[in-house]
This record gives C-alpha cells, sequence and structure tokens, in this order.
C-alpha cells in the first residue's frame, strides 16, 4: 500500500488529453462460429477460421458456399423473417446445424451490418446444461426481493449476491462511474479467500470512453476464456466492400490484447459484464470475473441480464425515493424561505433569520450575501475583503447562473489561502444588473481515497502529446490523501439552489411591478396634493389677509376706546396671521420643490455664493457676519436657482442661531471624506462634499437628524427669531433632488458644521 500526501482533488495530468479511437479486433473468440451472409441468407460470403473444429468443413470450403450447406430451408426462412433493423442488438436464434458427424445443436445470433447479414452460432454443447426451473425460481425470488429492498445500498447487494449464485463466479462487483468517469465498488460479492475490492476506485481510463458509450446502449459482454486464442475470419476483407468487417456489435468478439492484459494483470481469467443505465445513461456496470476459464449458457446469461434491467429499473426507483424524501424536505424549507421574502421588506433579514435555514438549504458551513454593495456574512466563511476579491474574479470568469466546485483552489488559486473553510463553493447569481449573489461554502474535507491500484500506471503520453492506454500491472490497494477539496454538491441541492434563484427573481419581479404600479398613483397623488396646495393656500390667505387687516383698522380707529389689554390682544391676533402665512408660504414651497425640474447648466458657483451672502446681509442688517472662504469654490453642474436657495438657508440658519458678539461663516469643499461620519455615508473619493461652518450655538448629537425634518424645531420662538421649522427641509429636499444628500456634525456652543455632495452628471 502507498501513499501520497498533499494532492487535492485535482484532474489528472492527462485529463485534458483526449483518449485514442478505440481499436477493435477484427477476430472472434474461439468457443463459437460467425457467418457473414448475403442480405438474401442465400450465400456465406465470410467465416471464421475455426469452422471447421464445430462444423466439421474448413472455411475455405464454406466461404462462398450457399447457406443450405449448413441449414435447412425451414431454418433459413426463419432468418430471413427474424432480421433486426440495422444497428438493433443481436437477436437470439435457435439454431441446428448440419454437420458431418450429425446435427449440432446451437444458440445463433443474429444482427445486420450496413451490408451483409451476421449469424453468430455457439454450440450449446460448449456450455454446461441448466435447469430453467431452478433459474426461473432464483430470478423471480431476486426480483421480489429488490422491490421489497428498503434502500439502493441493499438492492444492490441482493443482484451481486443473486447474479453470483446464478453463474458460479468468483467475483461479482458493481462498479458505479461518476460524472468524470471514474468508478468506484459498490456492492461486491465473492469467494472468501480473494481481497475485496469493495470501496476502492478505479481511474476513468480502465474503462475508456468508447467502451462505456457501448455498454451505454445495453450491451452483455461474455468472455468464458480470456486467453483463448482469437480466431480471424476468411476471406480476410469483407467481400462487397473490401473493408475489415464491424464486429462492434457481435457477441463473439474478442478482446483488445489492452483488455486481456488488464484482466490478466487483475487474475481473471473468465468475465461476464452487465450494463446499469440511467436515463440512457451508463450509471454502473456489473462485472463477474472468474480465476478460471469458465463458459455460461445463453440462459444463464439472459437471466443475468434480466436481473440487471431489473435492477436498474428499481434502482432508479430507490434513488428517486431517495432524492424526492431529500428534496422534499428541502422544498419545504425553501417553501419557509421563499413565504419570509414575499412577506419581509428586506431581503437580507427573510434570507438570514434564522441564518441555519439557508445554510441547511444546501448543507453549507457558511455563506456570503451580496446585494449590491452591501455584503452579509453568516455562518464560517473567509474574511470580507476576500470574498469581495473572490466575487471580482467570478464576475470577470463566470457567466452562467449557477457555479459549484469541490475544490475552489483549482478554479481559483487565491482560495488555497482559505481551504478551511471554503474547499467547497456554490455560488448562486440572481441578477447580474443588480449584481445580487449568493455564496454558499463548505470545509476542506481531508480524505483518503482507495484506488485499487496505482491509477497512473496505466496512462503513457506518447512523443506527439497524445494519450496513449495501457494495461496496469497492479490492482493492490494504493491510498492517496486528497486536500483541499470539500465533499461535493449533490444534484438536489444544486437544483434546490436553481429554484431559489427563481423563486426569488419572481418574487424581485412581482415587487418591481408593484413598485411602479404604486409609484404611478404616488404620482398622481402628489399632482392632486400639489394642486390642492395651491387652491387651500389661496383660499386660507384671503380670510387671513382679512383678519389682520380688521385687526389694524381696530388698533387705528378705536384706539381711543380699548384698553392697553385689548390693544395688545389685537397685535397678538396679527402676529398669529403674519405666522400662519409663513408657514403657508413654506408648504407652498415644498410642494413647488417636488414639482419643480431640476434645470442643471455649468456654474461658477462663487458668484452664486456671493449673491446669496449679500441677500443674507440685506435682510439681516442688525447681524453683520464675516464670510471666510479659504479657496473659491469650483464650478459644477446644479441648478443655479435652488443651489442659491440652499447658500441662504444654511447661512441664514448659521447667523440666526448665534449668540455671540462676533459672527462668522465659513464656505468651503474637501475633495474626499473628512469625517469618521462622512465615511459612514460611503462617499465615493470622486464627489467634492461642501460645507458651511459657523461658531453658532450648535446641536446636540441627538437632533442631528431630527433638523432636517419638517417644521421641527429646537428652539422656543421667541429665543431665535420666527422661523417656520422649513429651512433645513426645503435645503434637504433640494440637495436630494440634485442626486446627493446632506448631513451635519457638530459640538453644542462650539459651532455646526453642515456638509452636503452633488452628484454630477458623467
Amino acid at each position: 500500500m502507498n501513499g501520497v500526501n498533499g494532492s487535492p482533488a485535482a484532474p489528472t495530468p492527462w485529463a485534458s488529453l483526449a483518449e485514442p479511437p478505440l481499436q477493435l479486433p477484427g477476430t472472434i473468440q474461439p468457443h463459437g462460429v460467425l457467418l457473414v451472409l448475403d442480405r438474401a441468407a442465400d450465400t456465406i460470403l465470410q467465416v471464421s477460421q475455426n469452422a471447421h473444429i464445430h462444423m466439421g468443413m474448413s472455411a475455405s470450403q464454406l466461404a462462398g458456399a450457399p447457406l443450405t450447406t449448413l441449414l435447412s430451408p425451414t431454418q433459413i426462412e426463419a432468418i430471413r423473417q427474424a432480421v433486426p433493423p440495422p444497428l438493433a442488438r443481436p437477436i437470439p436464434l435457435p439454431v441446428t446445424v448440419t454437420t458431418g458427424a450429425g446435427p449440432l445443436a446451437c444458440d445463433g445470433f443474429l444482427h445486420q451490418t450496413a451490408t451483409a447479414l451476421v449469424l453468430e452460432l455457439e454450440p450449446t454443447i460448449a456450455t454446461a446444461p441448466v435447469n430453467f426451473l431452478s433459474i426461473h425460481g432464483l430470478v423471480r425470488q431476486t426480483l421480489d426481493r429488490m422491490q421489497q429492498a428498503e434502500s439502493s445500498c441493499v438492492l444492490l447487494q441482493l443482484v451481486v449476491d443473486a447474479v453470483r449464485q446464478l453463474t458460479g463466479y468468483d467475483r461479482v462487483l458493481i462498479c458505479q462511474f461518476d460524472l468524470q468517469g471514474a468508478g468506484e465498488i459498490i456492492a461486491e460479492a465473492k469467494q472468501p479467500d480473494l481481497a475485496s475490492f469493495l470501496g476502492q476506485r478505479f481511474p476513468a481510463t480502465d474503462v475508456p470512453t468508447a467502451v462505456k458509450e457501448s455498454y451505454a446502449s445495453g450491451k452483455l459482454r461474455a468472455i468464458p476464456h480470456i486467453q483463448a486464442e482469437p480466431v480471424s475470419l476468411f476471406p480476410s476483407q469483407h467481400p462487397p466492400t473490401g473493408d475489415p468487417l464491424d464486429l462492434s456489435r457481435a457477441v463473439l468478439r474478442s478482446s483488445a490484447p489492452c483488455a486481456v492484459t488488464y484482466y490478466t494483470n487483475m487474475g481473471v481469467a473468465a468475465a461476464l459484464v452487465l450494463s446499469l443505465c440511467q436515463a440512457q445513461r451508463l450509471w454502473g456496470l456489473v462485472s463477474c470475473h472468474h480465476t478460471t476459464p469458465k463458459p455460461l449458457s445463453y440462459e444463464t446469461r439472459a437471466a443475468c441480464e434480466l436481473i440487471a434491467q431489473m435492477a436498474a429499473s428499481e434502482l432508479a426507483n430507490k434513488l428517486r425515493q431517495e432524492d424526492l424524501k431529500q428534496r422534499t424536505k428541502l422544498s419545504a424549507l425553501r417553501s419557509e424561505l421563499i413565504t419570509s421574502i414575499t412577506q419581509a421588506s428586506n431581503l437580507i433579514d427573510a434570507l438570514i433569520q434564522p441564518e441555519e435555514r439557508l445554510l441547511t438549504l444546501v448543507a453549507a458551513s457558511g455563506a456570503a450575501i451580496c446585494l449590491g454593495h452591501e455584503l452579509t456574512l453568516i455562518g464560517t466563511t473567509p474574511s470580507a475583503d476576500q470574498i469581495r476579491a473572490l466575487i471580482q474574479w467570478a464576475d470577470q470568469h463566470i457567466t452562467e447562473p449557477l457555479f459549484h466546485t469541490a475544490c475552489l483552489s483549482h478554479a481559483y488559486a487565491e482560495a488555497e489561502a482559505y481551504k478551511a473553510t471554503a474547499s467547497g463553493l456554490l455560488l448562486l447569481r440572481i441578477s447580474r444588473i443588480q449584481h445580487y449573489l449568493i455564496l454558499w461554502f463548505r470545509p476542506e474535507v481531508i480524505q483518503s481515497i482507495n484506488w485499487a491500484g496505482n491509477p497512473e500506471t496505466g496512462i503513457q503520453i506518447d512523443e506527439d502529446g497524445q494519450m496513449q492506454l495501457g494495461p496496469r500491472t497492479s490492482f493492490a490497494l494504493w491510498r492517496e490523501t486528497v486536500y483541499a477539496t470539500a465533499l461535493p454538491w449533490q444534484p438536489f441541492e444544486i437544483s434546490g439552489a436553481i429554484d431559489l434563484r427563481n423563486a426569488i427573481v419572481g418574487i424581485v419581479l412581482n415587487k418591481a411591478d408593484e413598485l411602479g404600479r404604486l409609484n404611478q398613483e404616488l404620482q398622481h397623488s402628489n399632482r392632486e396634493l400639489t394642486a390642492f396646495a395651491y387652491a387651500a393656500a389661496h383660499d386660507l390667505k384671503e380670510p387671513l389677509r382679512g383678519i389682520y387687516n380688521y385687526a389694524n383698522i381696530l388698533l387705528e380707529d378705536y384706539s381711543a376706546v380699548l384698553d392697553e389689554e385689548g390693544g395688545e390682544y389685537l397685535l397678538e391676533i396679527q402676529a398669529f396671521t403674519q405666522r400662519m402665512e409663513t408657514l403657508i408660504n413654506a408648504l407652498l414651497r415644498v410642494a413647488q420643490l417636488r414639482q419643480t425640474q431640476v434645470k442643471r447648466q455649468r456654474i461658477d458657483l462663487n458668484p452664486l455664493l456671493a449673491e446669496a451672502v449679500a441677500i443674507v446681509r440685506a435682510s439681516r442688517p442688525e447681524a453683520p457676519f464675516e464670510l471666510r472662504l479659504p479657496r473659491p469654490l469650483p464650478s459644477i453642474h446644479c441648478d443655479p436657482t435652488l443651489i442659491n436657495e440652499v447658500f441662504r438657508n444654511l447661512i441664514s440658519n448659521a447667523i440666526k442661531y448665534h449668540d455671540g458678539p462676533e459672527k462668522w461663516v465659513e464656505v468651503g469643499y474637501h475633495d474626499r471624506e473628512v469625517s469618521q461620519r462622512d465615511r459612514a455615508h460611503q462617499a465615493p473619493e470622486s464627489e467634492r462634499i461642501f460645507y458651511i461652518r459657523d461658531n453658532g450655538i450648535g446641536i446636540q448629537a441627538e437632533h442631528f437628524d431630527d433638523v432636517f425634518k419638517l417644521f421641527k424645531r429646537l428652539h422656543p420662538q421667541e429665543r431665535y427669531g420666527d422661523g417656520a421649522g422649513v429651512g433645513l427641509a426645503i435645503v434637504n429636499q433640494i440637495i436630494e433632488r440634485h442626486g446627493g444628500r446632506i448631513w451635519v456634525e457638530s459640538t453644542p456652543k462650539q459651532g455646526s458644521t453642515f456638509y452636503f455632495t452633488l452628484t454630477q452628471p458623467y
């Protein structure tokens, strides 16, 4: 037993090379005779060179002779009636041959090539007599037990036990092929003194692709004597074409020298191989070995073939049941998840609460959810930076909506650094446009793979770089240790992930339709609200002006009859009406902003700022202030009227909320983030960040967000003027209409700084 350490589950060095074409021998096994007939089944065109042994006549005597030389007219007519379609499998046909020694009973096998009929004859005396009833009873009992088998493992063990009992062979095993074509022995029945192959693996090249394809058609292969001398045909070339005869479907076809050496090295002298197919694909083989030559009757081979066919059918049922059980369990889990997604307002919350659900869905140990620039990790995963690099690689190299591998470091070398947590990857791309992905991870599972001999010993590369297959010399246990590999993703897990993707896409599309409908309704409501606001403002202003004017008349014309208290009441009525009109005007401005189209143009901000400062100075002559400008402002694309209003409101607030003797306002900009709070907003480096800083009274931290709300005042009106509490709300709306954002940083009694960005068109 040998071992190899440090090997990942990597493709073998020859995995990218094409297998050489399969060379089928043009000879047959000596225990039977092959006749090539013309289309009408009148004349023998070719015959195997061993005819004299079985028929008593030489090949040269029979070649060109009429078929009546060997068969009666009745049997010839039966052959004509039984000719199968071209390319079909040989059909069995009992035949009695007339020989010099008397009639010879044979098992006949008839098939059709492109140019001729091929009749193969196996003398029944070449095999031991069979008890039909005992075979029938064993087959019937085996079929009944297979139907009752609790699992696929139990079923396959029943198959090898029954086939071994029927054939009497020393060893019967079942080899299952994986998607790469490598085989693993999953069931075995054998003589006690033989070494076991159970659980061992065979490389894909042990059964070349062309051979697998032939077995996929349900072909049976019987070789009663591995070392028997092959027999050629006479004449050697097929008369109608001059080419060698196609023996690919011949029952008696001899084995290629490579296969003979392979079986001999394995200690096998006789073999029987049966196909196990699923959905027209070769799922595995039932392989029977005997240490000495051992012929089998046609009845025995047919019984074994029937068991294999029924086993394939029952196996399909068992695998479907086991798969359905897993699918049902995961389907219920997926339904819960989809229900959560449909009901949740936040996709992330629906996916990760509880986080075990998303992981159990594909039996993963960790997952990463990428929604645009937002990355959420659950379970055991690589670091966020490593995952972002992995996603960037996937964006460049993976175009399919789903990608899975059990050895990520093979496709992505950087994954070697975190193979302990993410050797396996299942990547589900939900939306390439929105950049929505889910990545599931599986940890490294160090595996010991038991090979039946070193898998590399049967491979050679010639001078032209072409792969040449050769027989392996040893089948002793050879153990390989595999690293950087996770447990493979199962088909039902992969299909479950695809179902989840389809459901999420459907839900997102439905929500998009719903949002579109709501947006239309909202636009309609906004138009109605704006119209109502204008109408209400007009209707409210008129009575307010009347109240104000009548109060003024009373003060001017009837002051003599009013006492001091009455006069004060009238003054308060006037103040209230002015306050009400201010609020109405503010509401109108907010409504106008919602409907105002932003008209961007290239504007130098310096004259715009100077105009805004002049307006503020004129409106507040009692509050002089210093304007500080560390450097000239840039030119940007914006709506000059709206940005002028931003400057006016922010500078006016800076002056209003100030109780010191010296007032100053600084206006400037930065090319990058300048504070922790700004970094929390993830401002792109390409954006300019403008600021307006003052040395006023400052703002408590808990009010940083409140100051931008409509009608929100932090102080009594009598302290800092009679503002309506809408200035910063209007500023916020203008900034948002420009695609930017605004935030504040402040320290009480030390001043405030308002930052804002203005997204620039490309």
